[in-house]
């Protein structure tokens, strides 16, 4: 069956007329379509927000050392060389947990890599707020890093498979919003309870909820395309007919209750059903595995970079008092939110590529004005840093939506997972990098190499493939 000829749905999944056995080839596809045709319910909105949360405390935990190492810095003394180390420690962890955690997730499932990779990061973050040392918090960061670097891949891939083709973009977005959202949040919080309570209250702040979240992940479903794919027909029919009766209750299609088709609780799963590392590489996906991790590098090497050192940069070269600074710096993420959700009510039209190439390019052109002269004067770093921040986090957010799209479902989270570490080896060596550069050649070399990376990243945009309002599966073949 085809999404072309497919009837429209009617709160009933798709029986042989003859009354023959469905093949588990028709079966999976029949499943893969019935989830395109049902309507989109509040189950999909608790799903969102259920993961969203996991994501919301991942990017807290992420950037939280940077609201607390200007008061860490002269407390322990810590020299320029070791901020750039401890920032970058983190994204060694992060490394080590997308590629464990995608790997994992594609043997067992989506939903318990996610919950257990929350954990984690939950519980160090605790561990982090009773660091008496540089020493321990460095390996408590590193730590951390594995849960941070896992959970997102994870749930990125889940909520991708839920999503339907059209209209993708925007459900993944408002999604994927919520990582912005806690960047925001993390500036904000971190602005105002840092100077009263002191640097531990943000690895508080960042931990307990994470426990209770761990816990919620546990009782989502798990992904019905993640379940066809191992051959688990029966447990796949089960989510899919918990959505099409979500959607009936709502009064979005007739609430007539679902005749139930036995479907094999197990089927035989093909060689080819099975992902692996080398297929990123293979002919068919190589180009797509290439790009796809330049934009992820470029991304991130200048947004949490800009990220991670703005409060330093402000407290230390441009003097400003601590509150002032990271007022200053928790602005970024204000913009972040503002162009992601300018992003997430356009993406489908405006399509995936060309919204990356335009962030690239006057990205570009912002961080170039301050690296040939913008430097001298702080109100100038903090509003073209701002703008410039905002638009490539917004491309930030958008490999997310992408990258799960052009592979198959058989190795979709290790796709997603590689492509993150591409991330995480560029948020840990700009940081090192823009530590080192402030040394040999002040802020203006800093702003410069962003202004270079920005260049490389649009170029790499130009050879995008356009995924917008097509099926997942269409998309991969």
């Amino acid at each position: 069956m085809s999404v072309a000829n497919a009837e429209p749905w009617s709160g009933a999944p798709a029986v042989p007329p003859s009354g023959q056995p469905i093949s588990p080839e028709d079966a999976a596809t029949s499943l893969i379509v019935r989830m395109e045709q049902v309507p989109t319910s509040r189950w999909y909105v608790r799903a969102r927000i259920v993961m969203g949360s996991a994501t919301f405390f991942d990017a807290f935990n992420a950037l939280s050392i940077a609201f607390v190492l200007p008061i860490l810095v002269p407390l322990w003394h810590i020299t320029a060389p070791e901020i750039g180390i401890m920032i970058g420690a983190s994204y060694v962890g992060q490394v080590i947990g997308a590629l464990a955690f995608s790997s994992a997730a594609e043997r067992y499932g989506r939903v318990p890599c996610a919950a257990a990779a929350t954990a984690i990061y939950a519980v160090m973050s605790l561990a982090c707020a009773g660091a008496w040392s540089f020493s321990a918090l460095l390996v408590c960061r590193f730590i951390q890093g594995i849960g941070v670097g896992g959970e997102m891949p994870v749930a990125a891939v889940y909520i991708s498979e839920l999503s339907k083709a059209r209209g993708r973009g925007r459900f993944f977005m408002l999604y994927e919003m919520i990582f912005p959202i806690g960047l925001m949040v993390t500036g904000q919080v971190g602005a105002v309870l840092v100077p009263l309570w002191g640097w531990q209250i943000m690895f508080l702040i960042g931990g307990i909820p994470g426990l209770v979240i761990a816990f919620l992940l546990l009782r989502l479903p798990e992904s019905p395309r993640w379940l066809i794919g191992k051959g688990r027909l029966a447990e796949a029919e089960a989510v899919v007919m918990r959505l099409e009766a979500a959607a009936s209750n709502t009064g979005a299609a007739p609430s007539a209750t679902p005749p139930v088709v036995t479907l094999p609780a197990q089927v035989p799963v093909p060689p080819r059903a099975r992902g692996s590392w080398s297929e990123l590489l293979s002919p068919a996906y190589r180009g797509r595995t290439l790009i796809v991790w330049v934009l992820w590098a470029a991304a991130y090497l200048i947004a949490n970079s800009l990220n991670n050192w703005m409060p330093t940069l402000y407290t230390t070269v441009y003097h400003l008092g601590l509150p002032q600074a990271l007022r200053a710096a928790s602005m970024t993420n204000v913009a972040q939110v503002a162009l992601v959700l300018l992003c997430a009510m356009v993406i489908d039209r405006t399509g995936r590529k060309y919204w990356m190439m335009g962030a690239f390019g006057l990205g570009a052109v912002l961080l170039s004005v301050l690296a040939f002269g913008g430097t001298q004067d702080v109100s100038w770093v903090i509003v073209f840093s701002t703008l410039s921040y905002g638009l490539v986090g917004s491309i930030a957010a958008v490999v997310y939506l992408y990258t799960p799209e052009i592979y198959p479902t058989r190795m979709r989270a290790i796709g997603t997972g590689v492509a993150t570490s591409w991330l995480r080896v560029a948020s840990a060596i700009g940081p090192t990098l823009v530590g080192f550069m402030l040394g040999k050649g002040g802020v203006d070399s800093v702003f410069l190499m962003f202004a270079g990376v920005a260049v490389l990243g649009l170029v790499a945009a130009t050879r995008m493939i356009e995924t917008r309002n097509l099926r997942l599966e269409d998309i991969s073949r």
